[in-house]
């Protein structure tokens, strides 16, 4: 599995699942050989060992960053500390699982895409209709990512 798609999110908080969301509708896609799609719900050191087969992990995940719902950015953070400060509910667990795959000496090549959420004030188990919107969206932009990684030569 050289190629790990992993959406990030706690679903049960509407827009703080959007990671989950968006990798769910990746997997309708026709992907190419060798690329996983993972529902990492809220993040555990389960998801250590998929991240360490992979050779490279495309995350999509939340961010409470006060930007306007629905928008998107690529980060290729290169530690945990270098991740938006502000991810919501499992913040310390993905950092946590983050830290690990590095000290246990994988070389890292992550690449984020987070997604700016409103601040959570319900439980609910959809998306708002800014975020429902957005994920074919976000699905474009990470077809885009892997076809790019699948064209380069080091892939």
């Amino acid at each position: 599995m050289p190629l790990l798609v992993l959406g990030i999110g706690n679903v049960l908080m509407g827009d703080e699942g959007v990671g989950v969301h968006v990798v769910r509708a990746l997997q309708e896609e026709a992907l190419p050989e060798g690329v996983e799609c993972l529902d990492g719900g809220t993040g555990s050191f389960l998801l250590l060992d998929p991240m360490q087969r992979a050779k490279k992990v495309i995350l999509i995940d939340a961010t409470i960053d006060g930007s306007p719902p629905g928008t998107v950015r690529r980060l290729t953070p290169r530690y945990s500390s270098d991740y938006p400060q502000t991810l919501t509910a499992h913040d310390i667990g993905l950092k946590d699982l983050l830290d690990s795959y590095y000290l246990l000496g994988s070389e890292p090549d992550v690449t984020l895409f987070a997604v700016s959420i409103p601040v959570i004030h319900e439980v609910r188990m959809e998306l708002s209709p800014e975020l429902e919107a957005q994920v074919p969206n976000i699905v474009k932009l990470v077809l885009q990512e892997i076809h790019s990684l699948r064209s380069s030569p080091s892939a």
